[in-house]
């Protein structure tokens, strides 16, 4: 009985030392990981606006609900595995052994909950942050007309009769709509991380993407998928800022000498690449109408006009 007892405890030791093991390895990844991105802007983990922050939600909770799937499933797996390695001549094999129902039941059940779950959590989740959807405030929106081209973004200030290349600026707790399209390029994807979600630019076609930003600072934009030749320098900063530093900004843009006429545009429509932030002081007249139904059929361009 003896060395019965010692060689339990003995067993009993050592699983807990592969615990300890365990434990110690899953927490230096953590805080290695931690530290690598102490300081860092890694946009998808750090929500700067009111979509941002409950698309942020939705990830979470999706990997914490996944991972009650996948943490037991996985020990198990290489508990299994170790405990009934064919080196291991200490486990008896029945050959006859009935199956439980009860177990099959369970290892159906627990999955299809947590389906059920993550379904009508995300169900209300994306019918509430559908892009097109206009964010309610005490705030009047503003309006933002975005135009990719090869490999830039233009965005035009319809109220403010201003326009900028590949720098937007916007001020914090104000509900913004972005009319996105596109003019002599290819597919593009408009994408403010920090912000929210992406969302595509076509010829013809005008999407709309609504976000509001709740914390100034400098955010990174970019087109989330690749387009063409300059398609890592299509990049742009989007500049959230005080109600009063937004005002000075648009007064101060309006004193710029850059008019984007026709002539101007179409300078500007060429190809390039890597382009420096312009600002514009007016744009020519219908500027944005005039790039969506371009590439519209004759009929299809009256109706869309009207």
């Amino acid at each position: 009985m003896g060395l019965i007892e010692a060689s339990s405890r003995k067993k009993r030791v050592k699983f807990v030392l592969y615990v300890l093991i365990v434990i110690m390895t899953i927490t230096d990844i953590v805080l290695l990981g931690r530290y690598l991105i102490n300081g860092k802007n890694i946009a998808l983990l750090n929500p700067k606006g009111f979509i941002a922050e409950q698309q942020y939600s939705l990830m979470m909770f999706t990997i914490a609900t996944l991972m009650l799937i996948a943490i037991p499933s996985l020990f198990t797996l290489y508990f299994t595995a170790w405990k009934y390695r064919e080196s291991n001549t200490k486990i008896h094999q029945a050959t006859k052994s009935k199956h439980s129902k009860y177990l099959v039941f369970t290892m159906w059940l627990v999955p299809t909950v947590i389906m059920i779950v993550l379904a009508v959590v995300m169900w209300s989740g994306t019918h509430k942050l559908v892009p097109q959807k206009q964010i309610s405030s005490d705030k009047k929106p503003l309006t933002v007309q975005v135009i990719s081209m090869r490999w830039k973004w233009l965005f035009i200030y319809p109220e403010q009769d201003i326009a900028t290349v590949n720098f937007v600026q916007l001020p914090v707790d104000t509900p913004v709509t972005f009319e996105i399209t596109a003019d002599d390029a290819p597919m593009s994807s408009f994408w403010i991380p920090n912000l929210g979600g992406q969302l595509y630019s076509m010829t013809s076609h005008v999407n709309r993407l609504n976000l509001m930003a709740d914390t100034t600072g400098d955010f990174p934009g970019s087109s989330a998928e690749i387009n063409g030749a300059g398609f890592a320098g299509m990049k742009f900063t989007a500049r959230v800022s005080s109600q009063d530093d937004f005002s000075r900004w648009v007064q101060a843009t309006r004193q710029s000498p850059e008019v984007l006429d026709t002539k101007a545009y179409e300078s500007l429509l060429r190809p390039s690449e890597d382009n420096p932030v312009v600002a514009y002081s007016d744009y020519a007249s219908n500027l944005y109408d005039r790039v969506v139904i371009k590439y519209l059929e004759p009929n299809d361009a009256h109706g869309h006009a009207e």
